[in-house]
């Protein structure tokens, strides 16, 4: 069985963040397709790190053949050294920093080191998971700013990148991916009014089936589990 039928047989994927909740369902998954040749897991643990930028050249260096599927399956809400921002009296500097470096800079490293080894002439896929990012469109609360700033800025990098990539490699697709809510350490804490939450393992299955969907025609959007696109 595969999921993927819209790529080339054979194809090799590269899940960053494999060792997360959806980043180890994504690799799951495609380690269990016929259609996928081979699987490349980064993390941590295999001394990746989206806050080094020599970790992520080396590991572009490291592929023993070209990536057909890149998902950056990342991204930071609270950690020890951050919490979601209840309201302007909690905004620091150090928080938007984090912040940035994990949702936002670090993707546009690994798509500056990843997105010129991708194959010409067939379908090829980078993907970076995101959010919602609006207020209105997600909570009626406000806040979250250090998060939802970051996140705004991945959607728009994705669709600046996707525009340079168009004219460098026409069939290649960039993509922002919106899981919905998922069951892992990120929400876990803030999972009480979630009215629909997903396992990884359906998440990884919802988002293959976008990625399989996709055509150029999108690439430089932001598109939910649905495979609906969101406005930025």
């Amino acid at each position: 069985m595969t999921r993927l039928p819209s790529f080339p047989a054979d194809l090799h994927a590269v899940i960053i963040g494999a060792t997360g909740g959806i980043g180890a369902a994504l690799a799951d998954h495609l380690d269990s397709d016929a259609r996928v040749g081979l699987v490349t897991r980064l993390s941590r643990h295999s001394g990746f790190d989206l806050t080094d930028p020599p970790s992520i050249a080396a590991a572009a260096a490291s592929l023993v053949r070209p990536p057909d599927l890149v998902i950056v399956a990342t991204g930071l809400l609270h950690d020890q050294a951050m919490a979601p921002e209840r309201d302007l009296r909690a905004l620091s500097a150090s928080a938007f920093a984090h912040a940035f470096a994990v949702n936002a800079t670090g993707p546009a490293l690994v798509a500056q080191a990843f997105l010129p080894l991708l194959p010409k002439g067939r379908k090829t896929v980078f993907a970076a998971l995101s959010a919602r990012v609006g207020s209105t469109s997600d909570n009626r609360l406000g806040g979250w700013h250090a998060y939802r700033a970051s996140k705004a800025a991945l959607n728009a990098l994705i669709r600046t990148l996707a525009i340079e990539q168009a004219r460098k490699n026409p069939e290649s697709i960039v993509l922002a991916l919106h899981p919905g809510t998922v069951d892992t350490a990120l929400s876990k804490p803030f999972q009480r009014n979630v009215r629909t939450l997903f396992t990884p393992d359906v998440a990884a299955l919802h988002l293959l089936a976008v990625i399989d969907a996709a055509t150029p025609a999108r690439s430089g959007r932001l598109i939910d589990w649905q495979g609906a696109e969101i406005a930025p």
